[in-house]
């Protein structure tokens, strides 16, 4: 197996992962920006670490590393540097985003990818495996389809760096893919009801990864995600957007960030053995036949882990051509089925009324 690294591994979800890389035997070298912060998770786990920034010198810190699991948001902000450095030491890149700016921007990359035999790979945590496997899934039962529709339900608690980045979004609204072009919408303004897996219930349109990852799995060309949420939260929500031009300036964010600093911590193990996550697609075609997909999978962050060490495992051992690529697109519809604490995706099949 060759040798790899997780950025940012002094993170909520980044020490999970180290964690549990240390528990199956793997030795992945710890990096992040802060040598006083790695250096006592690596003396505890007896593993290798390096520290150094993101700058133009990063790519020298990974002549010899195989593969890096970049794990150190906002990764907006981080993710691109990371890419060229990688690009330049023909790293494997993976990274746990969920953000569309992230994946949009490491698509746009994949011929200088190929040519380079490098894969990049966004998003091999929660966002978005799950959801990225329930959408092929989903166009393998219907080739033909037009309309897809992805989301999730979850009494997940939420870390740190996760709350961070959705500040980061704050005021830029919701989003959706029409006939292959992402739009912008207001937040707020989507909604329907949903039977995610545990009974039916009110929704909003979100602004999801899969608006991005979704379109590069399968091709179909209009894409929504969703989650559950009461009405009078959505209308909440709806008035919040007035608000965008406020929220979306950098003081009111740096006053947020600073609150989660102080207040906010990643949920204990016994949270997320207590949390499972309820996955939930829909793909309908121009005849109107409407096909429904779900799976209940592991917490949303122990899935993170489950999953973005089961493809840092295959990438290892496996001979893949470079170039962009979704999780699903990687490994199939059947990689979130296999990771711990999953079940099958079950179908349901609707006809429309004669």
């Amino acid at each position: 197996m060759g040798k790899w690294m997780i950025y940012g591994a002094n993170g909520y979800t980044g020490e999970l992962i180290a964690r549990e890389a240390v528990s199956r035997g793997m030795s992945p070298v710890l990096g992040g920006r802060n040598a006083h912060k790695i250096r006592p998770l690596a003396e505890e786990l007896s593993l290798e670490f390096q520290a150094f920034p993101l700058d133009e010198h990063a790519a020298a810190q990974l002549e010899d590393i195989d593969l890096v699991l970049h794990c150190a948001g906002p990764f907006h902000v981080t993710s691109e540097p990371m890419i060229h450095a990688c690009l330049s030491a023909k790293t494997h890149y993976l990274d746990i985003t969920g953000e569309i700016s992230v994946f949009e921007y490491t698509h746009s990359l994949h011929s200088r990818a190929a040519e380079k035999n490098v894969i990049l790979c966004s998003g091999v945590g929660f966002d978005v495996v799950p959801t990225d496997c329930t959408a092929l899934k989903l166009k393998e039962e219907m080739p033909d389809a037009t309309e897809l529709a992805l989301g999730f339900d979850s009494d997940s608690g939420i870390s740190p760096g996760t709350f961070k980045t959705m500040i980061q979004g704050l005021g830029l609204g919701s989003m959706h893919r029409k006939d292959g072009v992402l739009k912008t919408v207001t937040l707020g303004t989507q909604r329907r009801t949903i039977d995610f897996g545990r009974g039916s219930r009110s929704a909003m349109g979100i602004p999801w990864g899969d608006v991005s990852t979704a379109f590069y799995t399968t091709g179909i060309p209009n894409i929504s995600a969703w989650i559950p949420m009461s009405k009078s939260k959505i209308y909440s929500t709806r008035l919040l957007g007035a608000a965008g031009p406020l929220l979306a300036t950098d003081w009111f964010k740096e006053k947020l960030q600073g609150q989660v600093e102080k207040r906010i911590q990643g949920p204990d193990s016994s949270v997320r053995a207590n949390s499972p996550a309820y996955i939930w697609g829909q793909a309908k075609n121009q005849q109107g036949i409407i096909k429904v997909a779900r799976i209940r999978t592991a917490n949303v962050y122990d899935l993170t882990v489950y999953g973005s060490l089961e493809i840092v495992r295959r990438l290892l051992i496996e001979r893949i051509e470079g170039g962009y690529y979704t999780p699903a697109g990687l490994f199939g519809s059947s990689l979130v089925e296999n990771l711990p604490g999953s079940g099958t995706f079950e179908i349901d099949t609707f006809y429309p009324r004669q």
